[in-house]
Protein backbone atom coordinates (compact mmCIF):
# COMPACT_ATOMS: atom_id res chain seq x y z
CA UNK A 1 0.00 0.00 0.00
CA UNK A 2 3.05 2.48 0.39
CA UNK A 3 4.03 1.98 -3.17
CA UNK A 4 -0.53 3.06 -4.09
CA UNK A 5 0.21 5.73 -1.70
CA UNK A 6 3.18 7.15 -3.14
CA UNK A 7 1.77 6.76 -6.55
CA UNK A 8 -1.52 8.23 -5.49
CA UNK A 9 0.44 11.44 -4.91
CA UNK A 10 2.45 11.11 -7.97
CA UNK A 11 -1.24 11.73 -9.75
CA UNK A 12 -2.17 14.61 -7.28
CA UNK A 13 1.34 16.41 -7.15
CA UNK A 14 1.90 16.00 -10.99
CA UNK A 15 3.38 19.17 -12.65
CA UNK A 16 1.28 18.24 -15.30
CA UNK A 17 -2.23 18.13 -16.05
CA UNK A 18 -3.32 14.47 -16.53
CA UNK A 19 -6.70 13.45 -18.10
CA UNK A 20 -8.17 9.74 -18.64
CA UNK A 21 -10.53 8.93 -21.30
CA UNK A 22 -12.59 5.92 -21.87
CA UNK A 23 -12.68 4.57 -25.52
CA UNK A 24 -16.32 6.46 -25.73
CA UNK A 25 -14.14 9.72 -24.82
CA UNK A 26 -15.85 10.27 -21.57
CA UNK A 27 -13.55 11.78 -19.08
CA UNK A 28 -12.70 8.77 -16.51
CA UNK A 29 -10.11 10.78 -14.25
CA UNK A 30 -8.70 14.53 -14.04
CA UNK A 31 -5.88 15.38 -11.79
CA UNK A 32 -5.73 18.82 -10.25
CA UNK A 33 -3.19 20.41 -11.98
CA UNK A 34 -5.55 19.97 -15.27
CA UNK A 35 -8.34 21.38 -12.75
CA UNK A 36 -6.52 24.21 -12.67
CA UNK A 37 -4.82 24.43 -16.09
CA UNK A 38 -8.59 24.45 -17.50
CA UNK A 39 -10.65 25.79 -14.97
CA UNK A 40 -13.12 23.38 -14.27
CA UNK A 41 -14.25 21.53 -11.11
CA UNK A 42 -14.18 17.71 -11.47
CA UNK A 43 -17.45 16.90 -10.94
CA UNK A 44 -17.63 19.68 -14.18
CA UNK A 45 -15.72 17.50 -15.87
CA UNK A 46 -16.20 13.51 -14.83
CA UNK A 47 -18.28 11.78 -17.56
CA UNK A 48 -18.27 14.54 -20.12
CA UNK A 49 -16.91 14.16 -23.82
CA UNK A 50 -13.16 15.16 -23.34
CA UNK A 51 -14.26 17.72 -26.26
CA UNK A 52 -15.42 20.19 -24.04
CA UNK A 53 -11.81 21.03 -23.55
CA UNK A 54 -10.94 21.57 -27.45
CA UNK A 55 -12.11 24.19 -29.32
CA UNK A 56 -14.78 24.17 -31.45
CA UNK A 57 -13.41 24.41 -34.48
CA UNK A 58 -11.40 21.20 -34.00
CA UNK A 59 -13.78 19.11 -32.21
CA UNK A 60 -15.12 17.37 -34.92
CA UNK A 61 -11.24 16.30 -36.63
CA UNK A 62 -10.54 15.00 -32.96
CA UNK A 63 -13.90 12.53 -32.75
CA UNK A 64 -12.39 11.00 -35.54
CA UNK A 65 -8.17 11.08 -34.47
CA UNK A 66 -9.60 10.14 -30.96
CA UNK A 67 -11.13 6.54 -32.51
CA UNK A 68 -8.17 5.99 -34.93
CA UNK A 69 -5.52 6.44 -31.58
CA UNK A 70 -7.58 3.98 -29.97
CA UNK A 71 -7.53 1.59 -32.84
CA UNK A 72 -3.66 2.01 -33.90
CA UNK A 73 -0.69 0.96 -31.63
CA UNK A 74 1.38 3.98 -31.98
CA UNK A 75 1.79 6.21 -28.98
CA UNK A 76 2.61 9.67 -28.76
CA UNK A 77 5.73 11.55 -26.23
CA UNK A 78 5.52 14.63 -25.30
CA UNK A 79 6.93 17.16 -27.54
CA UNK A 80 5.95 15.27 -31.03
CA UNK A 81 2.95 16.25 -33.51
CA UNK A 82 1.09 18.76 -34.48
CA UNK A 83 0.07 22.03 -33.01
CA UNK A 84 -2.49 21.22 -30.56
CA UNK A 85 -4.63 24.24 -28.18
CA UNK A 86 -6.93 23.90 -25.42
CA UNK A 87 -9.83 25.71 -24.46
CA UNK A 88 -10.35 27.21 -20.95
CA UNK A 89 -14.15 27.02 -19.19
CA UNK A 90 -14.36 30.61 -19.78
CA UNK A 91 -13.40 30.21 -23.35
CA UNK A 92 -9.64 31.38 -23.38
CA UNK A 93 -7.56 29.28 -26.08
CA UNK A 94 -4.10 28.62 -25.60
CA UNK A 95 -1.34 26.21 -27.22
CA UNK A 96 -1.22 23.08 -25.35
CA UNK A 97 2.00 19.98 -25.43
CA UNK A 98 0.32 16.63 -25.29
CA UNK A 99 1.90 13.08 -25.01
CA UNK A 100 -0.73 10.56 -25.36
CA UNK A 101 -0.57 6.70 -23.67
CA UNK A 102 -2.84 3.83 -23.52
CA UNK A 103 -3.68 0.78 -21.70
CA UNK A 104 -5.95 -1.73 -20.79
CA UNK A 105 -7.95 -3.43 -17.80
CA UNK A 106 -10.96 -6.02 -18.18
CA UNK A 107 -10.91 -5.46 -21.96
CA UNK A 108 -11.62 -1.77 -21.73
CA UNK A 109 -9.40 0.79 -23.28
CA UNK A 110 -8.44 3.70 -21.72
CA UNK A 111 -6.09 6.45 -23.30
CA UNK A 112 -4.17 8.64 -20.84
CA UNK A 113 -3.26 12.37 -21.69
CA UNK A 114 -0.35 14.42 -20.38
CA UNK A 115 -0.56 18.03 -20.88
CA UNK A 116 1.54 21.06 -20.41
CA UNK A 117 0.41 24.97 -21.09
CA UNK A 118 3.25 26.16 -23.70
CA UNK A 119 1.84 29.81 -24.43
CA UNK A 120 4.89 31.10 -22.02
CA UNK A 121 7.12 28.64 -24.55
CA UNK A 122 5.36 29.41 -27.46
CA UNK A 123 6.01 33.57 -26.87
CA UNK A 124 9.09 32.98 -26.24
CA UNK A 125 10.09 31.73 -29.48
CA UNK A 126 8.03 33.81 -31.07
CA UNK A 127 9.96 36.85 -29.39
CA UNK A 128 13.29 35.43 -30.47
CA UNK A 129 11.96 35.35 -34.47
CA UNK A 130 10.83 38.69 -34.08
CA UNK A 131 14.65 39.77 -32.58
CA UNK A 132 15.27 38.47 -36.23
CA UNK A 133 13.50 40.36 -37.55
CA UNK A 134 13.29 44.02 -35.76
CA UNK A 135 17.05 44.77 -35.23
CA UNK A 136 16.29 48.48 -35.64
CA UNK A 137 14.49 48.80 -32.73
CA UNK A 138 16.21 50.64 -29.87
CA UNK A 139 18.34 49.02 -27.47
CA UNK A 140 16.07 50.41 -24.31
CA UNK A 141 13.20 48.35 -25.45
CA UNK A 142 15.05 45.38 -26.35
CA UNK A 143 16.17 45.51 -22.95
CA UNK A 144 12.75 45.38 -21.69
CA UNK A 145 11.84 42.84 -23.70
CA UNK A 146 14.60 40.48 -22.19
CA UNK A 147 13.22 41.60 -18.84
CA UNK A 148 10.00 40.70 -19.71
CA UNK A 149 10.49 37.34 -21.44
CA UNK A 150 13.37 36.59 -18.63
CA UNK A 151 10.07 36.75 -16.41
CA UNK A 152 8.27 34.85 -18.45
CA UNK A 153 10.40 31.85 -18.36
CA UNK A 154 10.70 32.41 -14.82
CA UNK A 155 7.40 31.89 -14.70
CA UNK A 156 7.23 28.95 -16.88
CA UNK A 157 9.75 27.15 -14.47
CA UNK A 158 7.03 27.38 -11.78
CA UNK A 159 5.19 24.12 -13.27
CA UNK A 160 5.83 22.02 -10.47
CA UNK A 161 2.82 23.14 -8.23
CA UNK A 162 1.94 21.05 -5.10
CA UNK A 163 -1.89 20.27 -4.67
CA UNK A 164 -3.02 17.44 -2.99
CA UNK A 165 -6.62 16.38 -2.93
CA UNK A 166 -8.45 13.96 -0.42
CA UNK A 167 -7.10 10.09 -1.86
CA UNK A 168 -10.57 8.31 -0.92
CA UNK A 169 -12.57 10.81 -2.65
CA UNK A 170 -9.91 10.08 -5.76
CA UNK A 171 -10.26 6.17 -5.95
CA UNK A 172 -14.04 6.65 -5.53
CA UNK A 173 -14.09 8.14 -8.95
CA UNK A 174 -11.58 5.69 -10.68
CA UNK A 175 -14.32 3.80 -12.49
CA UNK A 176 -12.55 1.17 -13.74
CA UNK A 177 -14.69 -2.41 -13.80
CA UNK A 178 -12.38 -5.80 -12.53
CA UNK A 179 -9.89 -5.64 -9.57
CA UNK A 180 -9.19 -1.86 -8.77
CA UNK A 181 -5.95 -2.86 -7.52
CA UNK A 182 -4.48 -4.07 -10.81
CA UNK A 183 -6.31 -1.24 -12.34
CA UNK A 184 -4.87 1.49 -10.46
CA UNK A 185 -1.62 -0.09 -10.55
CA UNK A 186 -1.74 -0.70 -14.55
CA UNK A 187 -2.67 3.49 -14.66
CA UNK A 188 0.24 4.53 -12.54
CA UNK A 189 3.12 2.49 -14.69
CA UNK A 190 1.52 4.44 -17.69
CA UNK A 191 1.61 7.98 -16.06
CA UNK A 192 5.30 6.83 -14.78
CA UNK A 193 6.32 5.96 -18.01
CA UNK A 194 5.47 9.27 -20.02
CA UNK A 195 5.23 12.02 -17.63
CA UNK A 196 7.77 13.78 -19.25
CA UNK A 197 9.63 14.31 -15.92
CA UNK A 198 11.73 12.73 -13.74
CA UNK A 199 10.33 11.18 -10.57
CA UNK A 200 11.80 9.91 -7.67
CA UNK A 201 10.77 8.90 -4.89
CA UNK A 202 12.27 7.58 -1.82
CA UNK A 203 11.30 6.29 2.30
CA UNK A 204 11.64 8.48 5.07
CA UNK A 205 15.52 7.86 5.00
CA UNK A 206 15.74 8.83 2.18
CA UNK A 207 16.72 5.50 0.25
CA UNK A 208 14.89 5.76 -3.35
CA UNK A 209 11.88 3.58 -3.70
CA UNK A 210 10.55 4.49 -7.07
CA UNK A 211 12.60 5.66 -10.52
CA UNK A 212 10.53 6.44 -13.23
CA UNK A 213 12.12 6.08 -17.04
CA UNK A 214 12.21 9.58 -17.84
CA UNK A 215 14.88 9.87 -14.49
CA UNK A 216 16.75 6.80 -15.85
CA UNK A 217 17.00 8.44 -19.42
CA UNK A 218 18.17 11.66 -18.15
CA UNK A 219 20.56 10.17 -15.71
CA UNK A 220 22.13 7.17 -16.93
CA UNK A 221 21.14 4.72 -14.11
CA UNK A 222 19.03 1.68 -14.53
CA UNK A 223 16.52 1.31 -11.77
CA UNK A 224 17.87 -2.05 -10.38
CA UNK A 225 21.40 0.42 -9.48
CA UNK A 226 19.40 2.83 -7.38
CA UNK A 227 16.35 1.42 -5.93
CA UNK A 228 16.28 0.66 -2.15
CA UNK A 229 20.17 1.63 -2.23
CA UNK A 230 21.35 5.38 -2.75
CA UNK A 231 19.35 8.36 -1.83
CA UNK A 232 18.17 11.33 -3.89
CA UNK A 233 21.51 13.54 -2.64
CA UNK A 234 23.76 11.15 -4.75
CA UNK A 235 22.40 13.14 -8.25
CA UNK A 236 23.25 16.27 -6.46
CA UNK A 237 26.06 18.81 -6.93
CA UNK A 238 27.60 18.85 -2.90
CA UNK A 239 28.55 22.44 -3.18
CA UNK A 240 24.87 23.52 -4.50
CA UNK A 241 23.66 21.26 -1.05
CA UNK A 242 26.53 23.15 0.85
CA UNK A 243 24.80 26.34 -0.16
CA UNK A 244 21.53 25.48 0.55
CA UNK A 245 22.26 24.47 3.79
CA UNK A 246 23.12 27.76 4.57
CA UNK A 247 20.14 28.97 3.60
CA UNK A 248 18.32 26.95 5.78
CA UNK A 249 20.22 28.07 8.88
CA UNK A 250 19.56 31.23 8.30
CA UNK A 251 15.84 30.89 7.63
CA UNK A 252 15.26 28.19 10.25
CA UNK A 253 18.11 29.10 12.67
CA UNK A 254 19.55 25.36 13.63
CA UNK A 255 22.17 23.42 11.36
CA UNK A 256 21.01 20.09 9.19
CA UNK A 257 23.96 17.83 9.27
CA UNK A 258 22.27 14.87 6.52
CA UNK A 259 22.44 16.28 3.16
CA UNK A 260 19.58 14.31 1.89
CA UNK A 261 17.17 16.38 5.23
CA UNK A 262 18.71 19.78 3.76
CA UNK A 263 17.21 18.40 0.44
CA UNK A 264 13.53 17.44 2.07
CA UNK A 265 13.55 20.47 4.69
CA UNK A 266 11.52 22.65 3.44
CA UNK A 267 8.89 19.29 2.26
CA UNK A 268 9.10 18.70 5.60
CA UNK A 269 7.53 21.75 6.79
CA UNK A 270 4.80 21.68 3.32
CA UNK A 271 7.14 24.60 2.03
CA UNK A 272 6.72 23.53 -1.38
CA UNK A 273 8.95 25.39 -3.96
CA UNK A 274 10.42 24.79 -7.24
CA UNK A 275 14.34 25.30 -6.78
CA UNK A 276 17.17 25.21 -9.79
CA UNK A 277 19.89 22.44 -9.13
CA UNK A 278 22.58 20.81 -11.37
CA UNK A 279 22.06 16.91 -11.58
CA UNK A 280 24.97 14.93 -12.01
CA UNK A 281 24.67 11.87 -14.42
CA UNK A 282 26.45 8.50 -14.11
CA UNK A 283 29.36 9.53 -16.64
CA UNK A 284 30.03 12.64 -14.95
CA UNK A 285 28.03 15.05 -17.09
CA UNK A 286 26.05 17.41 -15.56
CA UNK A 287 22.45 19.08 -16.51
CA UNK A 288 20.25 21.80 -15.30
CA UNK A 289 17.13 20.40 -13.54
CA UNK A 290 14.16 22.44 -11.90
CA UNK A 291 13.28 20.03 -8.79
CA UNK A 292 10.34 20.23 -6.59
CA UNK A 293 10.56 18.21 -3.60
CA UNK A 294 7.06 17.33 -1.69
CA UNK A 295 6.50 15.12 1.11
CA UNK A 296 4.20 11.76 0.62
CA UNK A 297 1.50 11.36 3.51
CA UNK A 298 -0.74 9.06 4.43
CA UNK A 299 -4.87 8.89 4.49
CA UNK A 300 -3.87 10.42 8.22
CA UNK A 301 -1.62 12.98 7.20
CA UNK A 302 1.80 11.15 8.35
CA UNK A 303 4.53 11.41 6.27
CA UNK A 304 6.15 8.31 4.80
CA UNK A 305 8.04 9.11 2.48
CA UNK A 306 9.13 12.12 -0.24
CA UNK A 307 8.70 12.83 -3.91
CA UNK A 308 11.63 14.78 -6.26
CA UNK A 309 9.75 15.91 -9.63
CA UNK A 310 12.20 17.49 -11.96
CA UNK A 311 12.33 19.09 -15.49
CA UNK A 312 15.81 18.68 -17.09
CA UNK A 313 15.92 22.44 -18.37
CA UNK A 314 18.92 22.64 -20.87
CA UNK A 315 17.23 23.71 -23.51
CA UNK A 316 15.30 26.42 -21.76
CA UNK A 317 18.40 28.07 -20.77
CA UNK A 318 19.84 27.55 -23.71
CA UNK A 319 16.74 29.78 -25.15
CA UNK A 320 17.73 32.53 -22.30
CA UNK A 321 21.36 32.28 -23.18
CA UNK A 322 20.46 32.69 -27.24
CA UNK A 323 17.69 35.69 -26.49
CA UNK A 324 20.81 37.61 -24.22
CA UNK A 325 23.31 36.81 -26.95
CA UNK A 326 21.00 38.20 -29.73
CA UNK A 327 19.84 41.39 -27.35
CA UNK A 328 23.92 41.99 -26.82
CA UNK A 329 24.68 41.36 -30.40
CA UNK A 330 21.83 44.16 -31.50
CA UNK A 331 22.94 46.62 -28.58
CA UNK A 332 26.21 46.30 -30.18
CA UNK A 333 24.83 46.89 -33.55
CA UNK A 334 22.94 49.86 -32.12
CA UNK A 335 26.36 51.61 -30.98
CA UNK A 336 28.08 50.70 -34.43
CA UNK A 337 25.09 52.53 -36.28
CA UNK A 338 25.36 55.05 -33.72
CA UNK A 339 28.78 55.79 -34.04
CA UNK A 340 28.79 55.90 -37.75
CA UNK A 341 26.35 58.70 -37.56
CA UNK A 342 28.32 60.44 -35.63
CA UNK A 343 31.64 59.95 -37.10
CA UNK A 344 30.29 60.28 -41.18
CA UNK A 345 28.74 63.45 -39.71
CA UNK A 346 31.88 64.91 -38.33
CA UNK A 347 34.36 63.15 -41.21
CA UNK A 348 33.01 63.50 -44.03
CA UNK A 349 31.75 66.99 -43.73
CA UNK A 350 35.63 68.57 -44.51
CA UNK A 351 36.17 66.22 -47.60
CA UNK A 352 33.11 67.02 -49.13
CA UNK A 353 33.35 70.57 -48.70
CA UNK A 354 36.61 70.81 -50.00
CA UNK A 355 35.36 68.71 -52.80
CA UNK A 356 32.55 71.03 -53.13
CA UNK A 357 34.37 74.36 -53.07
CA UNK A 358 37.38 72.37 -55.47
CA UNK A 359 35.08 71.88 -57.88
CA UNK A 360 33.75 74.87 -58.18
CA UNK A 361 36.64 76.75 -58.56
CA UNK A 362 38.09 74.67 -61.16
CA UNK A 363 34.96 75.87 -63.09
CA UNK A 364 36.26 79.14 -62.34
CA UNK A 365 39.87 78.34 -63.97
CA UNK A 366 39.56 78.70 -68.21
CA UNK A 367 42.00 80.47 -68.92
CA UNK A 368 45.32 78.39 -69.81
CA UNK A 369 47.76 80.00 -67.83
CA UNK A 370 45.45 78.68 -64.88
CA UNK A 371 46.05 75.02 -65.24
CA UNK A 372 48.65 75.18 -62.22
CA UNK A 373 45.47 76.08 -60.10
CA UNK A 374 43.08 73.57 -61.48
CA UNK A 375 45.42 70.73 -61.03
CA UNK A 376 46.10 71.80 -57.27
CA UNK A 377 42.23 71.82 -56.60
CA UNK A 378 42.02 68.49 -58.88
CA UNK A 379 44.57 66.83 -56.01
CA UNK A 380 42.53 68.01 -53.00
CA UNK A 381 39.64 66.53 -54.74
CA UNK A 382 41.52 63.02 -55.26
CA UNK A 383 42.63 63.29 -51.56
CA UNK A 384 39.53 64.23 -50.12
CA UNK A 385 37.73 61.36 -52.04
CA UNK A 386 40.44 59.32 -51.01
CA UNK A 387 39.87 59.62 -47.67
CA UNK A 388 36.12 59.31 -47.70
CA UNK A 389 36.73 55.73 -49.38
CA UNK A 390 39.54 54.86 -46.35
CA UNK A 391 36.38 55.85 -43.89
CA UNK A 392 34.21 53.95 -45.38
CA UNK A 393 36.17 50.54 -46.29
CA UNK A 394 36.84 50.85 -42.33
CA UNK A 395 33.29 50.68 -41.41
CA UNK A 396 32.62 47.68 -44.30
CA UNK A 397 35.24 45.65 -43.09
CA UNK A 398 34.04 46.45 -39.48
CA UNK A 399 30.58 45.33 -40.33
CA UNK A 400 31.76 42.09 -41.92
CA UNK A 401 33.72 41.46 -38.30
CA UNK A 402 30.75 42.18 -36.38
CA UNK A 403 28.72 40.15 -39.21
CA UNK A 404 31.09 37.29 -39.29
CA UNK A 405 31.61 37.00 -42.69
CA UNK A 406 34.90 37.39 -43.52
CA UNK A 407 36.19 33.93 -44.37
CA UNK A 408 39.99 32.90 -44.00
CA UNK A 409 41.31 30.97 -47.09
CA UNK A 410 44.73 29.61 -45.76
CA UNK A 411 47.34 29.56 -49.11
CA UNK A 412 51.01 29.16 -49.37
CA UNK A 413 52.58 32.65 -50.28
CA UNK A 414 55.92 34.40 -50.41
CA UNK A 415 55.39 36.67 -47.46
CA UNK A 416 58.29 38.94 -48.72
CA UNK A 417 57.50 39.21 -51.83
CA UNK A 418 53.82 40.24 -50.88
CA UNK A 419 54.82 42.56 -47.81
CA UNK A 420 56.96 44.55 -50.76
CA UNK A 421 54.03 44.52 -53.43
CA UNK A 422 52.07 46.71 -50.35
CA UNK A 423 55.12 48.94 -49.41
CA UNK A 424 54.90 50.17 -53.64
CA UNK A 425 51.41 50.46 -53.42
CA UNK A 426 51.38 53.33 -50.48
CA UNK A 427 54.39 55.12 -51.44
CA UNK A 428 52.72 57.61 -53.23
CA UNK A 429 50.80 57.88 -50.08
CA UNK A 430 53.40 59.05 -47.57
CA UNK A 431 54.06 62.21 -46.44
CA UNK A 432 56.48 64.43 -47.83
CA UNK A 433 59.78 62.94 -47.05
CA UNK A 434 58.81 59.77 -45.54
CA UNK A 435 60.62 56.67 -46.41
CA UNK A 436 60.13 53.25 -45.75
CA UNK A 437 62.53 50.37 -44.75
CA UNK A 438 62.43 46.98 -45.33
CA UNK A 439 64.02 44.18 -44.00
CA UNK A 440 62.87 40.17 -43.98
CA UNK A 441 64.98 37.26 -42.18
CA UNK A 442 63.81 33.50 -42.57
CA UNK A 443 62.01 31.65 -45.02
CA UNK A 444 59.35 33.85 -47.13
CA UNK A 445 57.58 31.14 -47.81
CA UNK A 446 54.38 30.76 -45.40
CA UNK A 447 50.78 29.79 -44.97
CA UNK A 448 48.60 32.29 -44.68
CA UNK A 449 45.69 34.69 -45.79
CA UNK A 450 47.20 36.95 -48.00
CA UNK A 451 44.02 39.14 -48.28
CA UNK A 452 43.94 39.67 -44.52
CA UNK A 453 47.77 40.09 -44.32
CA UNK A 454 47.61 42.67 -46.63
CA UNK A 455 45.14 44.42 -45.07
CA UNK A 456 46.93 44.05 -42.10
CA UNK A 457 50.07 45.26 -43.30
CA UNK A 458 48.31 48.36 -45.55
CA UNK A 459 46.87 49.44 -41.81
CA UNK A 460 49.99 49.64 -40.02
CA UNK A 461 51.73 51.66 -43.02
CA UNK A 462 48.96 54.05 -43.21
CA UNK A 463 49.30 54.82 -38.86
CA UNK A 464 52.45 54.70 -39.86
CA UNK A 465 52.48 57.58 -42.24
CA UNK A 466 49.94 59.12 -40.65
CA UNK A 467 51.27 59.64 -36.99
CA UNK A 468 54.59 60.35 -38.22
CA UNK A 469 56.20 64.06 -39.45
CA UNK A 470 57.44 64.16 -42.67
CA UNK A 471 61.05 63.58 -43.47
CA UNK A 472 60.88 60.81 -41.32
CA UNK A 473 61.59 56.60 -41.70
CA UNK A 474 59.18 53.76 -41.36
CA UNK A 475 60.97 50.55 -40.60
CA UNK A 476 59.45 47.65 -41.57
CA UNK A 477 60.49 44.05 -40.32
CA UNK A 478 59.32 40.47 -40.96
CA UNK A 479 60.65 36.95 -40.09
CA UNK A 480 59.54 33.55 -40.31
CA UNK A 481 60.54 30.77 -37.55
CA UNK A 482 59.19 26.90 -37.70
CA UNK A 483 56.32 28.48 -35.07
CA UNK A 484 56.09 32.22 -35.84
CA UNK A 485 55.52 34.93 -38.30
CA UNK A 486 56.11 37.92 -37.24
CA UNK A 487 55.15 41.46 -39.29
CA UNK A 488 56.19 44.72 -37.07
CA UNK A 489 55.92 48.46 -38.32
CA UNK A 490 57.70 51.21 -36.21
CA UNK A 491 57.45 54.97 -36.95
CA UNK A 492 59.12 58.44 -35.19
CA UNK A 493 55.73 59.83 -34.73
CA UNK A 494 53.90 61.38 -32.09
CA UNK A 495 53.51 58.43 -30.15
CA UNK A 496 51.04 57.25 -27.74
CA UNK A 497 50.42 57.95 -23.45
CA UNK A 498 50.81 55.60 -20.69
CA UNK A 499 46.34 56.84 -20.28
CA UNK A 500 45.43 56.11 -23.77
CA UNK A 501 47.36 52.82 -24.37
CA UNK A 502 44.77 51.01 -22.54
CA UNK A 503 42.27 51.38 -24.83
CA UNK A 504 43.99 52.10 -27.86
CA UNK A 505 42.55 48.78 -30.04
CA UNK A 506 38.88 49.82 -28.89
CA UNK A 507 36.55 50.61 -31.40
CA UNK A 508 36.66 54.46 -32.47
CA UNK A 509 39.43 55.22 -29.66
CA UNK A 510 41.36 57.94 -30.69
CA UNK A 511 44.40 59.40 -28.47
CA UNK A 512 44.28 62.83 -27.24
CA UNK A 513 47.47 63.75 -29.23
CA UNK A 514 45.73 62.23 -32.25
CA UNK A 515 42.40 64.73 -32.42
CA UNK A 516 43.36 66.80 -35.36
CA UNK A 517 44.46 64.07 -37.21
CA UNK A 518 41.86 62.22 -39.85
CA UNK A 519 40.54 58.81 -38.93
CA UNK A 520 38.12 56.77 -37.58
CA UNK A 521 39.47 55.37 -34.73
CA UNK A 522 38.94 51.81 -36.12
CA UNK A 523 42.27 50.69 -37.85
CA UNK A 524 43.82 49.16 -34.89
CA UNK A 525 40.42 47.41 -34.04
CA UNK A 526 39.84 46.03 -37.44
CA UNK A 527 43.92 44.91 -37.04
CA UNK A 528 43.08 43.32 -34.14
CA UNK A 529 40.20 41.27 -35.48
CA UNK A 530 42.17 39.96 -38.60
CA UNK A 531 44.95 39.25 -36.30
CA UNK A 532 42.36 36.66 -34.21
CA UNK A 533 40.86 35.93 -37.24
CA UNK A 534 44.61 34.33 -38.34
CA UNK A 535 44.96 32.82 -34.77
CA UNK A 536 47.58 35.95 -33.91
CA UNK A 537 47.90 39.07 -31.93
CA UNK A 538 48.70 41.94 -32.18
CA UNK A 539 51.41 44.02 -29.27
CA UNK A 540 52.89 47.43 -29.35
CA UNK A 541 55.15 49.51 -27.71
CA UNK A 542 55.02 53.57 -27.43
CA UNK A 543 56.48 57.19 -25.92
CA UNK A 544 55.49 60.21 -26.21
CA UNK A 545 57.13 61.89 -29.14
CA UNK A 546 59.72 59.21 -29.66
CA UNK A 547 57.55 56.60 -32.00
CA UNK A 548 55.95 53.65 -31.77
CA UNK A 549 56.30 50.09 -32.89
CA UNK A 550 53.48 47.76 -33.87
CA UNK A 551 54.07 43.46 -34.11
CA UNK A 552 51.83 41.07 -35.35
CA UNK A 553 52.45 37.49 -34.23
CA UNK A 554 50.88 34.35 -35.85
CA UNK A 555 51.84 30.92 -34.78
CA UNK A 556 52.59 28.39 -37.80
Amino acid sequence: MEYLSQNIALFNNASVGIVIVNRKGAIELINPFALRLFGYRSHELIGKSIEILIPQRFQKKHVRRRRLFHDGNAERPMGIGRDLFGVKKKGLEFPVEISLSKYQTNDEDFAIAFISDITIRKKTEAEIQQLNIELEETVKLRTGDLEKTLQELKAANQQLETAITNQEALLNKLRLSGNKLDDIISFQKALLDYAGAMIIATDMNGLIQLFNPEAASNLGYKNEEVAGKFTLTMFHDPKEIEKLRKELHREFGHSIKSDFEVLIERARRDIHEERQFTYVRKDGSSFPVSLTVTAVRDVNGKINGFMGIGVNISERQKAEQELRVALTREKELNELKTRFVSMASHEFRTPLSTVLSSAYLIEKYKQLDDQPKREKHLRRIIDSVSLLTDILDDFLSLGKIEEGKILVKYAKINLQEVVQTVLDEVKNTLKCGQAIRYQHTGDPVVNIDVSLLKHIVMNLLSNASKFSYENSAITVKTSCTKKTIKISVADKGIGISEADQQHLMERFFRGNNAANIKGTGLGLHIIMKYAELLHGKISFKSQLEKGSEFTVAFNT
